[in-house]
């Protein structure tokens, strides 16, 4: 899985918060069959983060939470 990849899933899965103007990420949105799948993104995209490939704020802004 690359970097892009990783975060073209889980935009899928980005949804309005209840919170006013908040979003977050919502595995509830797929397929049962697929949440492994956007759990293994998420995690590939947190690994990227902590090997300094991108800040957490520039995760946030590619996946659309900001």
């Amino acid at each position: 899985m690359t970097l892009d990849a990783a975060i073209t899933l889980l935009r899928k899965a980005v949804k309005w918060s209840e919170v006013k103007n908040q979003k977050h990420l919502d595995f509830s949105l797929c397929v049962a069959d697929e949440r492994r799948v956007y759990q293994e993104a998420l995690m590939y995209a947190q690994l990227e983060v902590e090997k300094g490939t991108l800040t957490q704020d520039e995760l946030k802004a590619r996946l659309g939470l900001e």
